[in-house]
């Protein structure tokens, strides 16, 4: 019986030959059938993964092409990228091309734009990008890349010199350009001051009348071009080591003390600058020295010769850089919470203070030196505007520092007014 069922068994699994081949063909369809949609569901999840993490570009631009439509403007140009020739990225409409080979002009303004602390030239992509879309035929941004990550712990003045070259090279290679603004992040202000130090040029023409407008029409040039717009974000321009202004210390004495004593451990030079303990060959330290014109280095004579000079500043979440040292103020001087207001077009514009000039001062102890009073008082020879914003309100307001730059869209698309704010108010 036992052989029987398995001869029986045996031919039940055993196909005819016939029958073999006619399901074979099948068989494979139905496999082929399957692995295609299979790809297809995954390619479909997929899309729907990554939409998850990428900005609805779509409805946004069409909206906003209804909006231009509306007010009569031209639709959303093309952008293009190109490596510059001494480092970093040039970012222009594609349309200036076209028009240059047409006979026009390419756009004169040139507009650097420079990185913090552990940054890189990508942190300005969606500025750089706005800029050039909303000024084709007027600007061409530089996103500088000569200090990139670990080289930002090299020290404010050897990346300053760096920038500095790196701006020349820009202007020897793009000829057409006649003007030049600085846009920085964090401790990228201090690297533009520096750079801009060592780029001014005194105007060698005598002044004909005296007068407030020959004086600023004849304050000198940078890098050999007319200075627009000098533009910083979150930058410590009076350095960390005050009270809270590295607030994710808290105000609390013991660490504001130790860091302070190990900052050069961790970030190289750069943190011996911040926290003024550096002596290099005896000197003071160099945001001291950056207050005013020192030597061959004309900083205060190039933030002078700016048309415009504004800082904006996180008044709150900034976990990296206080609020005075952004705003260059005085504790007394930073507004009130109760005169902060919320603009519709620019809801995280907070506050809003033009130019100010500090000739006076507050007067200091003589029997107590401030350091921190005396860059308030140099930097404020000049004046400044102040532009306050608050992500209070925002789900990025823990990542405050880098969302008033929209350092990247995915996690900071809400300091996107603050870009536009910018923009608005920029001298062409």
């Amino acid at each position: 019986m036992i052989a029987t069922g398995a001869a029986s068994m045996g031919r039940a699994a055993t196909p005819a030959p016939g029958a073999q081949s006619s399901r074979l063909p099948r068989a494979v369809s139905r496999l082929r059938l399957v692995l295609r949609s299979s790809e297809a569901a995954a390619r479909s999840g997929g899309e729907r993964w990554m939409g998850c993490f990428r900005p609805a570009t779509a409805p946004a631009t069409a909206a906003a092409a209804v909006k231009e439509a509306k007010k009569g403007k031209q639709p959303e140009v093309e952008v293009e990228v190109e490596p510059a020739r001494g480092g970093g990225e040039d970012v222009w409409s594609a349309g200036a091309d076209a028009e240059v080979a047409q006979g026009g002009a390419f756009p004169e303004h040139l507009v650097i734009m420079v990185n913090g602390l552990v940054g890189s030239a990508d942190d300005w992509k969606f500025a750089a990008e706005q800029f050039v879309r909303r000024m084709p035929d007027k600007v061409i941004v530089h996103r500088s890349k000569c200090n990139s990550a670990t080289q930002t712990f090299d020290g404010v003045d050897l990346m300053g010199e760096r920038l500095a070259n790196e701006v020349l090279s820009v202007v020897e290679q793009r000829r057409g350009v006649k003007k030049i603004s600085f846009v920085a992040h964090s401790l990228g202000g201090l690297v533009a001051r520096y750079a801009i130090g060592r780029l001014y040029e005194p105007n060698s023409r005598s002044k004909s009348s005296g007068g407030r407008d020959d004086v600023e029409h004849l304050e000198g040039h940078i890098a050999g071009l007319e200075p627009m717009n000098f533009i910083t974000f979150a930058s410590p321009h009076l350095g960390s080591s005050g009270n809270k202004q590295l607030p994710f210390l808290c105000g609390l004495p013991f660490l504001e003390r130790r860091a302070s004593e190990t900052a050069h451990l961790i970030v190289g030079r750069t943190g011996k600058h911040l926290f003024l303990t550096d002596n290099d060959d005896g000197r003071r330290p160099l945001l001291l020295r950056m207050v005013d014109d020192s030597g061959d280095l004309q900083f205060r004579s190039a933030l002078r010769s700016f048309k415009r000079r504004v800082a904006y500043a996180n008044a709150n979440f900034d976990h990296m850089v206080g609020w005075r040292t952004s705003s260059i103020r005085r504790q007394h001087e930073l507004p009130k919470h109760r005169l902060l207001v919320r603009d519709e077009k620019y809801p995280h514009i907070v506050y809003v203070e033009k130019e100010v000039t500090d000739n006076n001062g507050t007067e200091a102890h003589a029997d107590l030196y401030d350091p921190e009073e005396e860059m308030i008082r140099g930097l404020t020879q000049v004046p400044w505007e102040r532009v306050d914003v608050s992500f209070q309100k925002s789900s990025q307001r823990l990542v405050a520092h880098n969302t008033i730059q929209v350092k990247s869209y995915w996690l900071n698309s809400d300091g996107a007014d603050v870009i536009n704010h910018m923009m608005d108010n920029f001298i062409v």
